[in-house]
């Protein structure tokens, strides 16, 4: 009899910027204990400890060039045989591009071996779908205080508009958070991510969840959703 609950989880998470994906891989990281791996931070991190991999990707974003698919993918590699990814993870920022996703699926097969079942480990893939117009609310809303404080003028408002409720202080708007930025920055990320979105439902792997609704509701489905995955595998594993 196998033990479920040993089980690996490589868990991908798609969503526009705006979708709640840190506030959604957090929860999820907690409740199954696997690390949230934000290729973001990742490469920050690597480029900040001046590893090879980080001087090397450091020298490429000094001349204004996008990481190569090859640089992000040893990134990934090299993060993904930490201990504490032993038995799962969650990524966020990967995969970009469908070259990736066949990296990423190449790589589970060679190296994340689960005993547990059927071997082979393939990866959930939740994709978190919000309505555009509520986007822009929570993407354009956004102000912040000088000295860090967060708020939103439509959705967590500041008592008196436009300052600050601890210190008084003016809010501003950043650049990043302009309207015409931030449509701009969705229609790059649909015209990037939708043959993603088609190579994980062609495989199966991909499971849309609406994260417009509370956060607990999000969290829910999401937990609905790997579970029924990995039941599926564990019962495929065993026919």
């Amino acid at each position: 009899m196998t033990d479920e609950s040993s089980r690996k989880l490589a868990l991908v998470l798609l969503g526009p910027p705006g979708a709640g994906k840190g506030t959604q891989a957090k929860m999820i990281a907690e409740r199954y204990r696997i690390p949230h791996i934000s290729t973001g931070d990742l490469l920050r991190d690597t480029v900040a400890r001046g590893t090879e991999l980080g001087l090397k990707a450091k020298a490429i974003m000094a001349r204004g060039e996008l990481v190569p698919d090859k640089l992000v993918c040893d990134m990934v590699g090299s993060r993904l045989r930490q201990p504490d990814a032993e038995h799962g993870f969650i990524l966020d920022g990967f995969p970009r591009t469908v070259a990736q996703a066949e990296w990423l699926d190449a790589f589970l097969e060679r190296e994340f071996i689960d005993n547990s079942h059927n071997g082979k480990v393939s990866p959930i893939v939740i994709q978190i779908s919000v309505d555009y117009n509520q986007l822009l609310r929570r993407l354009t809303g956004r102000r912040t205080c000088p000295t860090g404080h967060i708020y939103n003028i439509y959705l967590q408002p500041p008592r008196v508009d436009e300052t600050c409720d601890v210190d008084g202080l003016k809010l501003v708007q950043r650049n990043d958070d302009r309207e015409e930025v931030i449509r701009e920055r969705l229609a790059a990320y649909e015209r990037q991510t939708k043959p993603l979105v088609d190579y994980y439902w062609n495989k199966g792997r991909l499971v849309p969840v609406k994260g417009d609704l509370a956060v607990q509701e999000v969290t829910g489905q999401m937990i609905q959703a790997i579970e029924q995955m990995s039941a599926a595998e564990v019962k495929s594993g065993r026919q």
